[in-house]
Order: structure tokens, then C-alpha cells, then sequence
């Protein structure tokens, strides 16, 4: 992600921090038998299992023989004993497969293609308990468009995409389907980073030539492999610090409707998104749990680590998007996975409190657990430490509705190289990955990569040290006692008397909400206001429309508990029309692309609150991302609303607010001709 001083947006032409390609490791074959000698199951005449809601719910997940025998020698290597013994503990730890290029498939000399793990699982798979094989699917043509370490084999063209069709999907998808495989379950990762490119750089070239065979390739790996039954597909979903802002997370979730809908089974081809591939963003930032705490009389989201960004965490993120997706049409089913292999940091720098500093920033910068220098920072990042361990159904995260935490990235792979390496994977050499390089898109800074750093996917012995000595929970023992325990969520939501201008609401609190200061209130995911009693008025509603909030409660030190339950409440009345607006609408295209630049001028003598701006495209025209506003589309109708919290969420009478966004056309880019603002016809700039 791309940092501007003074900018209150995410900026689009770099949100993606995760970006690793990985290649299958190699370990002899008797090291691999004689990690997983377990009695081989009997494999079952009768037919598969049926398809679950949640593949990981009671089962097992398979260990890497060849990623624990590279572990294995580290901790041979290993000078201190504590730290070999921290090293052998992870090494039974489950990691994913990567088939990052079609040659992976069959395997290398030492026969570890995607045969060898499946017989592997095979051994390892306990009879009555299921086993989880994490696959990754990454060989989409133009992969990764936005980087360089990571790139593929495949060129974004028709050629490209037919091999990707023929010899890469069909060839995994006719191994999966041997009836051999059918009683273990496999988890597929699809594609990491590829849609979420179309969202925040798609006004880059290549990932403007990589979008429709991306769209193609996502929707026909998904179709191939939702015909297996015993197949899971988990969309990549990118993580917090690239799409958690409103103007990103919104058209993520449409787009990833969009191309569930192409599919042949429709939502159903999808059984989840799984977030934090390959990335360090926490779980869970614990001495920063309420993002609207003003400190300094500013808001914790507008520090500048944060960029008015919402979601600080993953926990944060898959709660988000899970409503996202929920709206858009997918099932209540939906679950999410949390990848957790990267993103623990432990370690002395870990913070053990809250901040006490006045200063926004550096109340921030000492309470953050998340040491980066910049959400940016993606590649080999110094100071991670391994998180979470796998496992299913993790609690305490009800509103992201997890299937469980994975490990797909394996720890100790590398995201890039730290120089120029010559090779024949077709990776390139990204300054990101360079500990020497100061990036302007790190507000000029350092990147904090680790030094020699092999290419992508190669093992990487140092920075797997690191990843053990700074665990987070402690390998071998449990979380620090110093993290602090979030109060219960509000109980018992009622409704009081709801007019179009206002909603008097009162609620009853948990009995035991024990230092309980004050209570947040949201409306759908926006923040609506705080309250230090249990009774709230909500304003700039709408008449005869009904909204639904959620309570959170909050202490002294800021923590914040989950969501409580819905309440959900009809407004009454009559709407007061509002005051006048003027709109100027200025377009730059090319080729298939747009953007498009409005100014919405408040011409009334009244402020313009909750303002929602709409108009109609008279070519078919498609918006794909945008700033400082929300931006929605239903065929041809395209709606703009304030960014929640944001500083143009009321416009002063004669002040003008500048918005805009990306989209695409089909050679015809016409302009709208109507504007309105709440439902009134505007003048024309």
C-alpha cells in the first residue's frame, strides 16, 4: 500500500501487500515415510463423504513431510538447545502444498508432486478422523500483476490462459479426482492476490491485461474443482491493511460475487475466503481494539499507520467482510480462514499496554503489536514471529464465523529475494525485498526486510529463526497474561420510538460487564456515535426504512467488547427534502478504462448530511474502485455515500467535496446526464 501525506483515502494504485510465490521443497523419501509412519487407512469402496459446511470441524490436517524436513535440519543446525526444541515442536505443525507452476504437479526427481502428498495424507489420515490437505492453486496467467518477485510462468494472452485451463487446472483437478483421494478432504486456496489486484490496480497496465483472464481462470478452477466432492475452494481475500478500507472492502466483496455468479454452481462454488496468505497482519491488535478512540482529540484510525483504515487486525477484516459477502448474495455458511503462520510478533518489542502518549502517532506507534514500519512493508518483514498454531473453529471470534486458522504460507519460505538473483522461475528482483532501499511507497522509508533473502519460496533459514525465537502465543506455552480481556457484549437490545430524524434506542447490559466506561453504537458496520449510558439517539435517518445496530462495550483502557445482537429498528414519518446541490463531472479514458472526477457542491444554506449522490451510466460503463466516497453500482444506477467517519460525511453549505473513481467501458464513454443527492435533481458544474 502507497502512503500520501495528507490523504484521508487508501491509495489504490498500491494496496497489496501479499505476494509470494512458493515451490515445493524436496526431502528423500525415506525421511518422509519415516515422519508419517502411521498406519495406512483402508480406503473405503463405498463413496466419498459428504461435502460439509466445515471441512476442518473435527479433523486433521496433513504435515508437510518435505517443508518438517527443512525444519528438521534447521534445528540439527541450530546452536541453542531451547531454540532446536522450539524448531522440532513446529515442525508437526500442518502447512500448505503450493502448485505454483505446472512442472509441480508431477513433482521434481524426488517425486514430490501433488501424487506424493496425497499418498503422504493418505498414511498420515487416522481411520474415523478426517484429514485436511491445504492446496494452493497459484499459476493464474499474468500472476501477481502488481509485483515482481512473485510473477509466473504464464503470460496473460489466450495462449496462456488455454495452458493454464489444459495443463495446469485439468491436470490437478484429474489427480483430485481419483477416487484413491476420495475420503481425505482438500482445501483449496484459490489463486492468492489475484482478485483483490482488481480492485486497487487495475488502473496499472498489466493487471488491466491480466483481468479477464484472471476472472477466467478463477472461475473455471473453481468450476472444475467444486465438481469434486471432497474438493473446498477458499477465495483469497487479501488481508486488513490492503482492502480493509470501506472503498476497497465493498467492491472486493461485489467482485467476488461476480465471479461466483459465472460460475456453474453459483455461490455455492465457493465454501470460503481465507485472508493473510502470505502476510504479517495480526489477528488481533489488543491494545488497539476501538479504532474511533480519539486521542489528542483525533480518531486512532486517521494516525497515520492506519490511514482512517477501520480494520486493524484480521479479526477486524473477516468480520467485515463476512457482512460484505453476506449482503452480496453469499450463504450465511460462508466461513473464513485466518492464515496465522507469519503474523504472531512476539518478542521483546511487543508492547505489554496501551500507550499513554498524548500524541496520536506515537500512541499508535508504541501500542501497535504489528512492528512494521508501514502496513506496506511485505517482503521478509524483520521482526515477525509465527502465530496462531492451526486449528478448527477457533473461538472468540464469533463475528467472523471461522472455519479455522491455517498455515498456508509456510514459515521459513521467503517472499523475494534481497538482490538481483538470476533463475529460470521467472521471478523478478523487487526493491521491496531490498533491506537498502528507501520506497516512496513506504513514505519514505527503509523497508525493513530482512537481508539475504534467497527468491521467493526458497527456504530461508534466518528469517525461520526469527519466525520461532518471536512466536506469539510462545511456542511451547500459552499467551502473555499481559493481553488484556475485552469486556462481554451488550445483552437484551430493545427499541424505543423511531421518527424519520432520530431513533431513541436503549439496551440492558451484560451483568457482568466489569469496568464498563461507555458503549459504542453502529449502524451496520458504521459507527454511529458513544454513549457512557445505556441510551443512544441516532440521527440522519431516513423515513419508513429500517436499520440495524450492534452495541460494542468499552473501558477505561479502550478495549472493546464483541458485537452484541442485532437490533434491528423501523423508522416512521416523513423526509424534509434537502437543501440544493451542483455536481461537475470530468472524465480521463483509455483503451477500457476511466476515471472519473465529481464535484459535489452543498448549495443550500443548510449542512448536507448523509448525503448519497446517484446517477445512471448511458453506456454500460462498470465502476471498479474509488475514493473518498462509497461507491455501489445495480445495472446501470451508480451510488456514491461518505466513507463512514470520514470528514466529508457532512458537506457545509457552499463547501464542495472532491470524489471520484476507476471504472470500465466498452469503447463508448458517454458522461451522465442527471445527478441527484437524496433523491433532488442537481444543477450541472
Amino acid at each position: 500500500m502507497c502512503e500520501v501525506q495528507g490523504s484521508y483515502r487508501p491509495i489504490l494504485e498500491e494496496d497489496r501487500v501479499s505476494r509470494t510465490p512458493r515451490r515445493l521443497f524436496a526431502a528423500t523419501t525415506a525421511l518422509a515415510t519415516a515422519l508419517v509412519a502411521l498406519p495406512l487407512t483402508a480406503l473405503s469402496a463405498s463413496a466419498a463423504e459428504p461435502h460439509v459446511d466445515n471441512p476442518y470441524a473435527g479433523a486433521t490436517q496433513y504435515v508437510n513431510p518435505s517443508w518438517a524436513a527443512l525444519v528438521e535440519g534447521a534445528a540439527t543446525r541450530a546452536s541453542d538447545p531451547a531454540l532446536a526444541t522450539k524448531m522440532r515442536a513446529v515442525k508437526t505443525q500442518p502447512t500448505a502444498v503450493w502448485m505454483d507452476r505446472i512442472s509441480a504437479i508431477a513433482g521434481n526427481t524426488a517425486g514430490n508432486g501433488l501424487r506424493f502428498h496425497l499418498d503422504q495424507a493418505l498414511l498420515q489420515k487416522q481411520s474415523g478422523t478426517p484429514l485436511v490437505v491445504n492446496l494452493v492453486i497459484y499459476d493464474l496467467p499474468g500472476r501477481d500483476c502488481y509485483a515482481l518477485a512473485s510473477n509466473g510462468e504464464l503470460p496473460a494472452t489466450a495462449a496462456g490462459l488455454a495452458r493454464y485451463k489444459t495443463e495446469y487446472i485439468d491436470a490437478i483437478a484429474a489427480i483430485l479426482a481419483d477416487p484413491k483421494y476420495q475420503n481425505l478432504r482438500i482445501a483449496a486456496t484459490i489463486e492468492p492476490d489475484s482478485l483483490p489486484n482488481l480492485v486497487t490496480n487495475i488502473s496499472h497496465q498489466p493487471c488491466q491485461q491480466a483481468a479477464p483472464f484472471y476472472r477466467e481462470g478463477v472461475k473455471y478452477a473453481l468450476d472444475k474443482l467444486h465438481a469434486i466432492p471432497n474438493v473446498y475452494n477458499y477465495l483469497d481475500a487479501a488481508h486488513s491493511g490492503w482492502l480493509g478500507w470501506d472503498s476497497n472492502a465493498g467492491p472486493s466483496a461485489k467482485l467476488f460475487a461476480e465471479v461466483a455468479r459465472t460460475t456453474q454452481a453459483g455461490y455455492a462454488s465457493v465454501d470460503g475466503f481465507v485472508t493473510n496468505t502470505a502476510n504479517t497482519t495480526p489477528l488481533v491488535e489488543p491494545y488497539l481494539p476501538n479504532p474511533s478512540l480519539t486521542v489528542g482529540g483525533n480518531p486512532v484510525r486517521s494516525a497515520k499507520y492506519y490511514e482512517w483504515n477501520f480494520d486493524f487486525d484480521e479479526a477486524d477484516w473477516t468480520a467485515h467482510l463476512y457482512n460484505l459477502l453476506i449482503a452480496e448474495g453469499f450463504p450465511a455458511t460462508t466461513g473464513l480462514l485466518v492464515d496465522t503462520s507469519r503474523n504472531g510478533w512476539g518478542g521483546a518489542a511487543r508492547p505489554t499496554a496501551a500507550s499513554t502518549s498524548t500524541d496520536l502517532n506515537t500512541y499508535v506507534d508504541q501500542s501497535r503489536v504489528d512492528r512494521r514500519i508501514h502496513r506496506g512493508a511485505w517482503c521478509n518483514p524483520s521482526g515477525a514471529g509465527i502465530g496462531e498454531r492451526p486449528q478448527s473453529t477457533p473461538s472468540g471470534y464469533a463475528g467472523s464465523h471461522l472455519d479455522a486458522f491455517v498455515w498456508i504460507k509456510p514459515p521459513g519460505e521467503s517472499d523475494g529475494a534481497s538482490t538481483d538473483i538470476p533463475n529460470d522461475e521467472g521471478k523478478g528482483f523487487d526493491r521491496m525485498c531490498d533491506p537498502t532501499f528507501v520506497s516512496p511507497k513506504l513514505g519514505n522509508q527503509l523497508t525493513g526486510a530482512l537481508p539475504d533473502a534467497p527468491l521467493s519460496g526458497h527456504w530461508f533459514e534466518a528469517q525461520f529463526v526469527q519466525l520461532v525465537q518471536n512466536a506469539y502465543p510462545v511456542i511451547g506455552g500459552g499467551p502473555s497474561p499481559t493481553d488484556p480481556t475485552p469486556p462481554s457484549a451488550p445483552t437484551g437490545l430493545t427499541a424505543g420510538s423511531v421518527t424519520n430524524t432520530s431513533a431513541a434506542l436503549t439496551w440492558t447490559a451484560s451483568t457482568d460487564n466489569v469496568g464498563v466506561t461507555s458503549y459504542d453504537i453502529y449502524r451496520g458496520t458504521t459507527l454511529a456515535g458513544s454513549s457512557a449510558t445505556t441510551s443512544f439517539t441516532a440521527t440522519g435517518l431516513t423515513a419508513n426504512t429500517t436499520y440495524s445496530f450492534t452495541v460494542r462495550a468499552k473501558d477505561a483502557a479502550g478495549n472493546v467488547s464483541a458485537p452484541s445482537a442485532a437490533l434491528s429498528v423501523t423508522t416512521t414519518g416523513s423526509t424534509t427534502p434537502p437543501g440544493g446541490c451542483k455536481v461537475g463531472y470530468s472524465v480521463n479514458s483509455w483503451n477500457t478504462g476511466f476515471t472519473a472526477s465529481l464535484k459535489l457542491t452543498n448549495t443550500s444554506t443548510t449542512p448536507l448530511t448523509n448525503w448519497a449522490l446517484s446517477f445512471d451510466f448511458a453506456n454500460g460503463q462498470t465502476v471498479q474502485s474509488g475514493w473518498n466516497a462509497n461507491w455501489t453500482q445495480s445495472g446501470t444506477k451508480v451510488t456514491g455515500t461518505p466513507v463512514p467517519g470520514s470528514w466529508n460525511a457532512t458537506i457545509a453549505p457552499g463547501a464542495t467535496v472532491d470524489i471520484g473513481f476507476n471504472g470500465t467501458h466498452t469503447g463508448t464513454n458517454n458522461p451522465p446526464t442527471t445527478f441527484t443527492v437524496n433523491g433532488q435533481t442537481c444543477a450541472l458544474a
